[in-house]
């Protein structure tokens, strides 16, 4: 075999031709290796590269940015309502427990509504009930309970009160309350039971 140097053949001889051939197989091996390889990147891992490389102003560089920070926002938000949660949880666990605890409350309330016209050997046991009755409120005060008592005459006020029924009292106002049926509770700021009343109809 023979190359040409100049317009010249130069004999070769059968060795340096293989090594020839092979080096030129390698290096188009190479070439489409590294071909295949730059076209098996997923579209991932291009907008990788590109982060990695690309100047701090490029589009995708911004959308990264930009998913990094809702998602530091969505965290922080989830975390804050987790807290919150766990406040209000603390805040009211006993709702259940006063709620039961309330008609008790009523029952003391209604004995002692009835305690007129009683003669002098009940008024020591009277006594007792209304003392029994204020150290209930005041052990539901301890805890954040504040009793809702509404006046005759008071305007209806739908943010704590409940009508019951309806009443004629020519010397209240329309819409006034003419009697108190039962009282209403609060707990540190939240209704627990809303006052129920009879509203005048004029």
């Amino acid at each position: 075999m023979a190359k040409k140097d100049n317009g010249h053949d130069i004999p070769v001889n059968g060795h340096e031709a293989e090594e020839a051939e092979e080096a030129v197989k390698n290096a188009e091996t190479t070439e489409e290796q590294g071909e295949a390889q730059e076209l098996s990147l997923s579209e991932e891992e291009l907008k990788q590269l590109c982060r990695e490389h690309v100047c701090s102003c490029c589009d995708v560089m911004k959308e990264a940015e930009n998913e990094r920070l809702r998602a530091l926002a969505d965290t922080e938000n989830v975390k804050k309502r987790l807290q919150r949660e766990a406040e209000d949880m603390k805040r009211y666990a006993a709702d259940s427990v006063l709620n039961d605890m309330l008609p008790v409350l009523d029952n003391l309330d209604l004995a002692l509504a009835h305690t007129d016209g009683l003669d002098d050997a009940c008024k020591n046991f009277v006594m007792g009930v209304d003392m029994t009755r204020k150290s209930f409120l005041d052990a539901l005060k301890n805890h954040g309970v504040e009793r809702l008592d509404a006046a005759q005459g008071q305007e209806f006020d739908p943010e704590f009160m409940e009508a019951v029924g309806m009443a004629e009292n020519p010397e209240l106002p329309d819409g006034g309350v003419v009697q108190v049926v039962q009282a209403g509770y609060r707990l540190k700021g939240r209704l627990l039971r809303p006052t129920k009343v009879m509203v005048n109809k004029l």
